[in-house]
């Protein structure tokens, strides 16, 4: 009793600090909690005239049809392939460039290098990928098979966005280079916290720059990299709606069609929500999986976590 009424106590001397928490729960709550009434609709055949009392219930019959569709294997290799190959290529690519960029020494060298490296971030996708569409394009005007017939690596123009086999390479390589210095600015704030005394120490020891990145560097951004490393497998399911809007044509359906784009295209589409809110509810699902085994994992080898 004594220990509730401290705690009621210092309640309310921190009322006014705890009040500010309210304007962010309640966002959360209308936002995020009140919409998941929704998922209902996953397990009905929900008629928007008649609403979800009026819908009947059909229990998992659209989970059903999901693993029965003959679209589902092309999806699920499409999604997998494409966020696993480039988890294994931009995770590392953005923490050697953080490394890289925080063993600059030229104040003004280094803040060129951040603004052109950020600068992609703040371009939409459809801006990005229309010069990325015009540097892959087939006609006289593409730079890049102008460039390789120059040189004698090809005979004919090559049409790269029309090439399945070309698709998940160009798209992995368009989202590294449009993400890889805004995806970096975790890790270099995390670099700038790092006692300095620990680098002056090492250097009185002799230790060189690249022993210096590795011996204090890395151990001490090691945190940082595993939670970003969980969050990163959590979302192995999401894809990069922006990227295939633009990038997506006929001739490459078959190696760009995801999860979400299909969820897009079967949901607003072709109108079936209960099936689109099926498909969506099972990646979330997985999604959720996923993370409390990549923390699981994390706990169990680096004793270190989300949670």
């Amino acid at each position: 009793m004594k220990k509730q009424k401290q705690s009621n106590e210092k309640l309310k001397h921190q009322m006014e600090i705890q009040s500010m928490v309210l304007p962010g729960v309640i966002f959360l709550i209308i936002f995020a909690y009140l919409p998941m009434i929704g998922v209902v609709t996953a397990f009905i055949d929900y008629d928007p005239v008649k609403g979800y009392l009026g819908s009947e219930f059909v229990g998992l019959k659209y989970f059903e049809e999901l693993f029965s569709d003959w679209a589902f294997p092309m999806i699920l290799k499409n999604t997998l392939g494409i966020n696993l190959i480039g988890l294994a290529i931009s995770f590392p690519t953005t923490i050697m460039f953080a490394l890289m960029l925080n063993e600059i020494r030229s104040p003004l060298f280094k803040k060129t290098v951040q603004t052109v490296s950020y600068l992609p971030h703040f371009v939409s996708w459809v801006i990005f990928g229309g010069i990325i569409i015009q540097l892959l394009s087939p006609g006289t005007d593409g730079v890049i098979n102008n460039f390789l017939m120059k040189i004698g690596l090809i005979d004919q123009p090559i049409n790269f966005l029309g090439e399945e086999k070309l698709f998940w390479p160009i798209l992995i390589c368009a989202s590294l280079i449009k993400g890889l210095g805004w995806s970096a600015i975790v890790y270099i704030a995390a670099i700038a916290g790092i006692n300095p005394e620990h680098y002056e120490a090492a250097t009185i020891d002799g230790a060189g720059r690249l022993q210096r990145m590795w011996y204090i560097t890395l151990p001490g951004i090691a945190g940082t990299i595993i939670i970003m490393l969980i969050f990163e497998i959590s979302g192995i399911l999401n894809s990069g709606m922006d990227a295939l809007l633009v990038l997506q044509n006929d001739l490459n359906y078959y190696a760009s069609e995801t999860i979400d784009f299909y969820v897009y295209h079967v949901g607003i589409g072709n109108f079936r929500y209960s099936y689109a809110t099926a498909i969506g509810l099972l990646k979330s699902i997985v999604g959720l999986i996923l993370l409390l085994t990549a923390n699981f994992a994390s706990k169990k080898l680096t004793d270190r976590g989300l949670f």
